[in-house]
């Protein structure tokens, strides 16, 4: 099965942060927070203007992005945990 995302939606995978800090500890997954970094996976065609034109997104597959921590909806795709979110969740691209 493939997923391609609607219209502004872009379908983003969280990158793991380390389990140990500089110092050596090791951080339990209890503890740990989810992450708020994460690597796009599709991304949909585009907004859609009040003239009728499709405005392309500025993120594509393979960009690192930073968004909100609440951001996005939870899905599970080929077994794997995702994020949905629209263009506007997302904070910036990193690197």
């Amino acid at each position: 099965m493939t997923f391609r995302p609607l219209h502004d939606r872009v379908l983003v995978k969280r990158v793991e942060e380390e389990s140990k800090t500089k110092g050596g500890i090791i951080i339990p997954d209890t503890a740990k927070e989810k992450p708020q970094e994460g690597e796009v996976i599709a991304v949909g065609s585009g907004t859609i203007k009040d003239d009728g034109n499709v405005r392309p997104l500025d993120v594509k597959a393979g960009d690192r992005i930073l968004f909100g921590k609440w951001s996005g909806t939870e899905v599970t795709v080929e077994g794997q945990e995702l994020l949905i979110m629209k263009e506007s969740d997302i904070l910036g691209i990193v690197g």
